[in-house]
Order: C-alpha cells, then sequence, then structure tokens
C-alpha cells in the first residue's frame, strides 16, 4: 500500500476534527493551571501551620496536574504537526514507512504519526 492523498471533503473533515481537538486540549490546560494556581492560593489563613500530610496532599495535586499539563502541551504540539501535514498534503502519510494510515486509524486519533504496524515497531524498540 503506498501514499494516497486524501480527497479534500476528508481532509476538512479531519482539520474540523483537529482543531475542536485543539480547542478542547487548550481549555484543559488552562483549567489545570488555574486549579494548581488556586491551589496555592489556599493556604491556612487562620495562622495555624498545615499539617505535613496536607502539605504533601497539595504538592502531589500540583505535581500530577503539571505532568498532566505536559502531556496535554505534547499532543497540541502532535495536533499542531497534523495540521501543518494537511497544509502540506502529506497528512495520512505514515512518518517511519510512507505508506497511507488507515482512516479508522485516523478517525480514532487523527493526530497519529505513524501507521499501526510502525508504532508497534517503535514500542518495541523502547
Amino acid at each position: 500500500m503506498t501514499f494516497k492523498k486524501l480527497d479534500k471533503k476528508k481532509l476538512e473533515s479531519y482539520k474540523k476534527d483537529l482543531h475542536k481537538l485543539k480547542e478542547s486540549h487548550v481549555s484543559d490546560i488552562k483549567n489545570m493551571a488555574h486549579n494548581t494556581s488556586s491551589t496555592e492560593d489556599s493556604g491556612d489563613v487562620s495562622g495555624h501551620v498545615l499539617h505535613m500530610a496536607d502539605v504533601a496532599t497539595d504538592m502531589y495535586d500540583k505535581e500530577f496536574n503539571l505532568g498532566l499539563a505536559s502531556v496535554e502541551r505534547e499532543v497540541l504540539a502532535k495536533i499542531d504537526k497534523a495540521l501543518k501535514r494537511i497544509s502540506e498534503q502529506t497528512y495520512g502519510q505514515c512518518l517511519h514507512c510512507e505508506k497511507s494510515i488507515p482512516a479508522a486509524r485516523l478517525k480514532a486519533i487523527p493526530y497519529v504519526e505513524t501507521c499501526l504496524k510502525c508504532q508497534e515497531e517503535l514500542e518495541n524498540k523502547r
């Protein structure tokens, strides 16, 4: 199977899906940033020292949110790359073997960069 360019109608559909997905991820990142900053401001104002377990829980929550935000940013970068591939008319082409990525895979993960076979090979090398 060689790379077969997608028609304009399909490309527009994927582009629309990618923009919706991007908007959702940007919103999620903003919410995480807001939640992280609001927990910083929620210190004990009564003058009592916070319990060590409470401090540890707050730190864990902040680290967890930062980790999630990092993953969200990685997905955003992949979405931007996919949008660029649409404009370059290479969207749907595996970046490793240069064959077409099946439509079902693109529908499931619109920012996917590789076909399933190449993805499995990449994961087995790790």
